[in-house]
């Protein structure tokens, strides 16, 4: 997997943490760099640790699966995907509050990188990847999208809330599809 797949990845992956950032910040009175960095720091910290434990588990089956591994690399991104689509186009209540308290920033910290356990299983299958600078570029970059998040939110409201989930959504199929492509070998 190259930087630029991974950047790509890391991008659509931090789609669901952005959404929840923006709603962090259209909660909050003022602008404040400093919720926006908490906010990026618990939204960064948890999408880089989850697809480590992903890893780690599925390395422990990668034997076993080895000949289809592709395909189900494929379908975890496909399903992740589309069900960032989905949920974009679902009519919500938007019942976020500003505050930046541990439990519930841990509780939105798990929700929202439940789909990088997913992609981190699709890791242990991928026989390039480095899952140190893998996890470091998901971090990272969902440290700086989530903390522009909130302050975006806190400017601009919830105008583009859907649309950030279905361009992660596009995102993680099309990537899929590259992993499958890839797998079959295809002459």
């Amino acid at each position: 997997m190259t930087i630029v797949e991974l950047i790509f990845l890391a991008i659509g992956l931090s789609m669901d943490a952005f959404t929840v950032s923006i709603c962090k910040g259209l909660t909050m009175r003022r602008k404040s760099w400093k919720a926006a960095l908490v906010v990026g720091l618990w939204f960064g910290i948890f999408q880089a640790l989850m697809p480590t434990v992903g890893y780690f588990l599925a390395a422990a089956f990668e034997e076993k699966i080895q000949s289809f591994d592709h395909w189900v690399a494929f379908g975890l991104l496909c399903i992740i995907g589309f069900n960032m689509i989905r949920e974009a186009f679902l009519k919500k209540e938007n019942n976020a509050d500003g505050s930046l308290a541990v439990g519930k920033m841990f509780v939105l910290a798990v929700a929202t990188s439940i789909d990088a356990l997913a992609v981190g299983i699709t890791f242990a299958l991928i026989s390039d990847i480095h899952l140190g600078i893998s996890v470091g570029i998901i971090g990272v970059i969902t440290f700086f999208v989530c903390a522009c998040g909130v302050y975006i939110g806190n400017i601009f409201g919830a105008k583009y809330k859907e649309k950030a989930q279905i361009f992660g959504g596009i995102l993680l199929i099309l990537l899929g599809f590259k992993i499958f492509f890839d797998g079959i070998q295809v002459f």
